[in-house]
């Protein structure tokens, strides 16, 4: 069966796509207010996200190891819950972790009145009271993030994917120099065109990411800069294809500038952003820890492989139709 790998791309995209926007996140906790403690009494109002809060938690601050229970705890809802604290002087840490049963929100508080330690007793760890049987498989819940990481599937596999057809459509240019063949000029064009078609669907999705996680649909960041601008060169990859009359002199013109086109590409997505001198939110560039350094476990890369899989496969099943569309068209023509 020569069209399997179609049918594999259909099922990939779909359990990837299914999977994406259905998997719950896991429990977590995502805001406590006030967000500074002193010694005295405070309390504290925490929210969590995908939580079931009961009565009888365990809240607790914990500073370097050392950790006070909450005098007293009210729950809200299963959501929210507000906890009263004797904070004692002495903690030796800024900042201050807050745990409900075994969720941990670190570096929640900052603190006042450091020492050398406290007096205070401290008290056991927290155990888990929430039910997890409907929450077996989760997605990481991450500050910032939150549910905007299920775009990783979609958004990065975009960019996989021109990379892929932008890879084709240079490697029948290179094919063009050597044999001035009319056919691989058509195929480098088409997989040119259908990269841009992907380019566009990840400037698309970044935007909405930003939106989500930096508040603009746009930053000045390097690397969103270099993927309009590597949009920019290929653009002016078609509108030179149209500029010229002659197919033969065409066809090796725009072999040589695709080329130059490919390798701008990996300089301005792969190589610039990576400088640790420039300035980039992204992960991995500008010095910052990767995505899978910090965000990527094992539950999003069974779900983020497939779709990488799945989108490619679907990008090489439109530059194929792409190819003998086109094909069929110039005989029809003569």
């Amino acid at each position: 069966m020569k069209h399997w790998w179609k049918f594999l791309g259909i099922g990939l995209l779909l359990f990837a796509s299914i999977a994406a926007l259905r998997v719950p996140l896991a429990p977590a906790l995502v805001h406590v207010s006030p967000d500074r403690i002193a010694p005295g009494p405070v309390e504290l109002t925490i929210t969590g996200y995908n939580t079931r809060f009961a009565e009888g938690a365990q809240v607790y601050l914990e500073n370097e190891g050392q950790r006070i229970c909450a005098a007293q705890v009210r729950v809200s809802d299963a959501s929210h819950l507000s906890a009263r604290f004797d904070v004692p002087q002495g903690f030796r840490a800024n900042l201050t972790d807050v745990g409900v049963d075994r969720l941990v929100y670190h570096g929640a508080l900052f603190t006042e009145g450091l020492g050398d330690g406290i007096d205070a007793p401290g008290c056991g760890p927290g155990v888990s009271k929430l039910d997890m049987g409907a929450l077996a498989f989760t997605f990481p819940n991450r500050s910032i993030l939150y549910e905007s990481i299920r775009n990783l599937h979609f958004h990065v596999p975009m960019w996989f994917t021109m990379i892929v057809l932008m890879g084709i459509s240079v490697f029948q240019s290179i094919k063009v120099l050597g044999s001035n063949s009319l056919d691989r000029d058509l195929a480098a064009d088409m997989a040119a065109r259908i990269g841009l078609v992907f380019c566009v669907l990840g400037l698309v999705t970044g935007a909405l990411w930003a939106r989500a996680t930096w508040g603009a649909f746009w930053t000045n960041d390097v690397k969103l800069n270099g993927a309009a601008v590597t949009g920019l060169i290929y653009v002016a990859y078609l509108v030179l294809r149209g500029s010229v009359q002659d197919a033969h002199k065409r066809a090796r013109l725009a072999a040589i500038y695709n080329i130059f086109a490919f390798v701008l590409l990996v300089l301005f997505l792969f190589v610039v952003p990576r400088l640790n001198a420039i300035d980039s939110l992204h992960p991995g560039n500008g010095g910052n820890s990767g995505f899978n350094d910090l965000d990527l476990d094992d539950r999003l890369r069974v779900i983020f492989y497939p779709a990488v899989l799945g989108w490619i496969l679907l990008g090489c099943w439109m530059y194929d139709l792409r190819v003998r569309a086109a094909r069929l068209a110039n005989t029809l023509d003569r």
